[in-house]
């Protein structure tokens, strides 16, 4: 039987903080479960497997049926009495009701040190990334049991399209980057040539083969294959590893690059500069056949480095780029490979191996991202198969795997700080704090045990890392990496705690910590008003020219988001309320040039857009509470006006909103299929526009919405 393993440590593992929010899945041998928890556990797997082009994500079903039973919860004292639900009396003992019910079944499935795990799935090829590594390292066999390599490929199986291939994410249309990978992936585990469900290697190889073969994948997918001997890295952009000598004022310096894709960049750099390639198995001899249409000595891999799949090609190669892959091809590497300039490239490596060596021990081997760590893992082994540091990264890997009732996939991270920041808002905002002070006081003491106490060690500017001490992450604390929205989230959560007696939620965290968390704040405001995501800009917004992905837009710079800066006015806002003497100007002196930021980025139509979650909805959302935070409301500010108008007018015949994940891609508002609501985009639209001073919206809205949606 599976077991969610919380808070728990290992071999060559370390923390700072007791592995507060640590999420790892084991199979138990020696205990098989109940025969219903068996059969629980299969039927949630065959309802994802048969509705999975409906419902494309999975729901968490094996987790929350633990952590249920592990917090002595009854799931059928909770259902709602039957009836003709069409004439329940919908008003504030109904609505008080179904609110308590929901908060019971919440506060149920909160593990013991007081987060909510969850999936947090990504890309669909991250899962691919790592088997990648794993194979190549020679640790497959050793670090997943045959039950992780079933259920991995239980996952692949349920995300492939009915096309056969693979979407960049769950939602996406078969693309070459993700079907080329996670076929291979497939095969490294075991799975043959014409194995899987209803002919699903077959039919992926078709896909693949059909959209002309693994040279058309981008240069992620150009880079792995290399890796894995699949491809030749003759056959890749050059990515010289170079770069990272030149001076640190430089544009074009690694460094100075948005911290996910410098991360990922940095050790692509490093396994382009030594052409590094795993071992040429039989394996990866069949895969040469299987992936490519033609034979494999016959590729011309200068010309297939240029290629990459129409499906794959969100953000095409300019002009401008593909005369500087020529140039550097032709003429920068052979330069660059002769005596005595060769030593340049010898020292790059040995200064980024240094700096990857660095970024993995401050991160305690988690890194920035599972993709990013894939790649870090993959350079350490190179440098020093039998090190210490890479049993440090293969203890590591268990943190990304997630097991829902569609398999067992990598995740990108995980969400444990940010989901409980707004899990406590959710709660206190319902005022029922007393009745559900076991949950606030648990998840209260996450949220301290969770903050950054000191900065990366040593000189960690050189490092090109910012200041963290104060500051929250996305995920755990001993990843070290602060995050602008997570520390207002976090700040604001604990701020609203504090106006509660300590009998019910706890003790309020000491002053001090309060300081640090909104002198973090303060530092990474840019010169704009707005907030990025990890650090400040570093770079400038033409190097987004420079972006060699395809499938990717806007990741060379740290870019400002409404959604970053509204969450940092809120925190600051309430904070001055508490602390009105700490940096009183230069809180003040930031929150309004935040709030001009977030006033100038509204579009014409009222709305904002929205980088963080979908799309319009979230960001206008998000727009509203930060100037909201500032005392604008409907009444006084034309921005409020204009971006409620805009929510309205997006909303749907039966009171809901519901907006698609197009809108990301297309930058323009788009609907569900079937102009259906959504409960989520609907809940975003009514917070924002009660925010606003919308009450009687608020009734009317209430009244419209379907009662079985908001109460189940």
């Amino acid at each position: 039987m599976w077991k969610l393993k919380i808070a728990e440590g290992g071999p060559w593992l370390t923390s700072g903080n007791n592995h507060f929010g640590r999420e790892t899945w084991e199979f138990d041998r020696n205990d098989a479960g109940s025969s219903e928890e068996r059969d629980a556990v299969d039927a949630a797997r065959a309802e994802f497997q048969k509705n999975r082009f409906r419902t494309r994500h999975s729901s968490d079903v094996l987790a929350r049926m633990q952590l249920v039973k592990g917090n002595n919860f009854s799931l059928d004292q909770q259902q709602k009495p039957k009836g003709d639900e069409t004439s329940v009396d919908i008003n504030i003992a109904t609505v008080s009701e179904t609110l308590k019910r929901a908060l019971r079944y919440f506060s149920a499935i909160q593990a013991h040190d007081g987060h909510w795990p969850g999936d947090f799935p990504g890309p669909l090829f991250t899962t691919a990334t790592m088997i990648v590594v794993l194979y190549v390292t020679e640790s497959l066999g050793t670090t997943l049991s045959s039950e992780h390599r079933k259920e991995i490929c239980r996952y692949l199986y349920n995300r492939q399209n009915m096309d056969g291939g693979w979407g960049l994410h769950a939602e996406g249309e078969s693309s070459m980057l993700s079907s080329a990978l996670n076929y291979a992936a497939l095969r490294l585990l075991g799975e043959g040539a014409d194995d899987g469900p209803d002919m699903s290697m077959p039919k992926a190889r078709k896909w693949i083969h059909d959209h002309g073969g693994a040279t058309m994948i981008p240069i992620l997918g150009k880079v792995w294959l290399s890796v894995l001997g699949v491809s030749e890295w003759s056959g890749v952009n050059p990515m010289p590893p170079e770069l990272f000598l030149l001076p640190s004022f430089v544009p074009i310096q690694p460094g100075r690059l948005w911290s996910h894709f410098r991360m990922a960049f940095i050790p692509m750099s490093y396994l382009y500069g030594k052409k590094f390639v795993g071992p040429i198995t039989k394996l990866v001899l069949s895969l040469r056949e299987e992936l490519h249409i033609h034979p494999y000595k016959k590729i011309n891999w200068k010309q297939a480095r240029k290629l990459c799949a129409k499906e794959d090609a969100y953000h095409p190669h300019t002009w401008l780029q593909e005369c500087l892959s020529d140039c550097l091809y032709s003429f920068g590497e052979p330069f660059l490979a002769c005596w005595p300039v060769s030593h340049m490239r010898r020292k790059a490596l040995r200064q980024i191996a240094d700096f990857l060596k660095y970024e993995d021990d401050i991160s305690r081997y988690i890194c920035i991202g599972s993709a990013q760590k894939a790649l870090s893992m993959l350079c350490c082994w190179s440098e020093n198969p039998s090190s210490d540091a890479f049993k440090r990264h293969l203890a590591r890997v268990s943190d990304f795997l997630w097991l829902g009732e569609d398999g067992m996939k990598v995740r990108v991270c995980a969400g444990q700080s940010w989901d409980v920041a707004f899990a406590v808002q959710a709660i206190l905002a319902c005022d029922v704090a007393q009745e559900f002070g076991t949950t606030l006081k648990k998840a209260h003491h996450f949220i301290k045990a969770s903050q950054i106490v000191s900065n990366p060690t040593g000189d960690f500017s050189r490092k090109y890392r910012h200041i963290s001490k104060g500051g929250w992450a996305f995920q755990v604390a001993d990843q070290g990496w602060q995050v602008s929205d997570c520390t207002a989230e976090a700040l604001k959560a604990l701020l609203l705690l504090s106006k509660f007696p300590s009998e019910i939620v706890g003790d309020q965290m000491e002053t001090c910590r309060f300081h640090d968390a909104v002198n973090i704040l303060l530092s990474l405001q840019n010169p704009n008003g707005g907030y990025g995501t990890w650090e400040l800009a570093r770079t400038y917004p033409w190097m987004e020219n420079l972006n060699m992905t395809e499938i990717y837009a806007d990741i060379m710079v740290e870019h400002q988001y409404v959604e970053c800066t509204s969450s940092v006015i809120q925190a600051l806002a309430l904070f001055r309320q508490k602390y009105p003497g700490h940096r009183e100007d230069e809180v003040e002196q930031c929150i309004r040039r935040a709030t001009e930021f977030i006033e100038k980025l509204q579009n014409e139509d009222g709305s904002w857009f929205g980088s963080w979650g979908i799309c319009f909805t979230y960001g206008t959302w998000f727009a509203i509470e930060g100037l909201s935070a500032v005392g604008q409301c409907y009444n006084n500010s034309t921005y409020i006006r204009k971006g409620c108008q805009f929510l309205l007018s997006k909303q749907l015949r039966n009171g809901g909103w519901g907006e698609s994940h197009l809108s990301s891609t297309t930058k323009a508002y788009t609907n569900l299929d079937g102009e259906k609501s959504h409960v989520v985009n609907t809940a975003w639209a009514m917070l924002a526009l009660m925010k606003a001073g919308q009450e009687n919206f608020k009734v009317q809205v209430l009244i419209q919405l379907n009662y079985e949606v908001l109460s189940n």
